[in-house]
C-alpha cells in the first residue's frame, strides 16, 4: 500500500526521495473533480493516504464519494464562498488536522489580449485563483499553526514565473500565488512550510484552452501523477518558502 523509496532522474541530476512515513497522511485538496486535482487524489488514495477534497458540483461529489468511500470525502464547496470554506474546514479539522494542504483549484482565461478579456471573466479568475486560495488558508491554517506542523502547497505555474501573451489574467493570478506563498512562508512557525509549486506542462482541459490540439503532445495526467505524488509527499519544513517544480525530465513548465 505504501510506496517504496523513489529515485527521480531530473536532467543530469539525481533527486532521491526518502521513504515516506508509514503513517497515512491526512490531505486536503481543492478542485478534485478532474485534471491534476483528481490525479493527485487517486495517487494519494492508492498510496494509503486519506484525502478530503472539494468540488463545486453535487453530482460530481456524489460520484467521487461513491467511488472512493470513507475515510475519504469530497465536499461540495465553492472556494470563492468564504462561508462555505469555513464550514468545510471546521468539518474536516474536527476529525484531525491536515498534514498536507494543496490549493489546486484554478481556472484560465480564454485567450485574448488583456483589454478584450471581459470584466466578469477577469473577476471570476481572480476570485478563484487568488481569493479562493486565501479563503482556504484563512480557515485551515489556524489548526495547523496551533499544532506547528503541516505542509501547504499552492499550485503556481510556469506562468507565475514568466509570461506569455493572451493569458495576462492567469499570469497575474499565478505571480500573485508566488508572492503570497513566499510571504506566508515567513509567517509560519518552525515545523511548517508553505511552498509554491509549478506542476509543469500537463495535458489537461486547461492546457487545451491555451494550446488547442497541440496540448495532446504534452505529458499525460497519469504519467505526471506518478512523479508528482511522491514528490509532494517528500516535501518537508526544510522546503519552506522555496519555489518548487514537479520533476519532469527537463520539459518547460507552463
Amino acid at each position: 500500500m505504501y510506496a517504496e523509496p523513489v529515485c527521480l532522474v531530473v536532467g543530469l541530476g539525481l533527486v532521491v526521495i526518502k521513504e515516506q512515513d508509514k503513517r497515512p497522511r491526512r490531505v486536503v485538496i481543492t478542485g478534485v473533480s478532474r485534471g491534476l486535482g483528481l490525479a493527485m487524489t487517486q495517487g494519494l488514495i492508492a498510496g494509503g493516504h486519506h484525502v478530503f477534497g472539494c468540488v463545486r458540483s453535487p453530482e460530481v461529489a456524489d460520484s467521487l464519494n461513491h467511488r472512493f468511500g470513507p475515510p475519504h470525502n469530497v465536499a461540495v464547496v465553492d472556494v470563492t464562498d468564504e462561508g462555505a470554506v469555513k464550514a468545510w474546514a471546521e468539518a474536516v479539522t474536527a476529525g484531525g488536522v491536515p498534514d498536507l494542504l494543496i490549493n489546486n483549484a484554478a481556472i484560465v482565461n480564454h485567450l485574448a489580449p488583456l483589454w478584450q478579456v471581459p470584466a466578469a471573466e477577469f473577476s471570476q479568475l481572480i476570485d478563484i485563483n487568488i481569493k479562493g486560495v486565501a479563503n482556504v488558508l484563512r480557515h485551515f491554517l489556524p489548526s495547523m499553526v496551533a499544532r506547528q506542523q503541516g505542509i501547504i502547497v499552492n499550485l503556481s505555474s510556469g506562468w507565475g514565473r514568466s509570461t506569455s501573451p493572451q493569458v495576462a489574467p492567469y499570469c497575474a493570478s499565478k505571480w500573485a500565488i508566488e508572492g503570497l506563498t513566499q510571504s506566508l512562508a515567513q509567517e509560519l512557525p518552525p515545523g511548517m512550510a508553505a511552498i509554491p509549486l509549478n506542476p509543469g506542462i500537463i495535458h489537461t482541459d486547461m492546457l487545451e484552452i491555451c494550446y488547442g490540439e497541440e496540448a495532446a503532445a504534452y505529458t499525460a495526467i497519469a504519467d505526471w501523477a506518478k512523479q508528482a505524488v511522491p514528490f509532494l509527499l517528500s516535501l518537508t519544513a526544510a522546503d519552506n518558502g522555496i519555489p518548487q517544480s514537479v520533476p519532469s525530465g527537463g520539459a518547460e513548465a507552463w
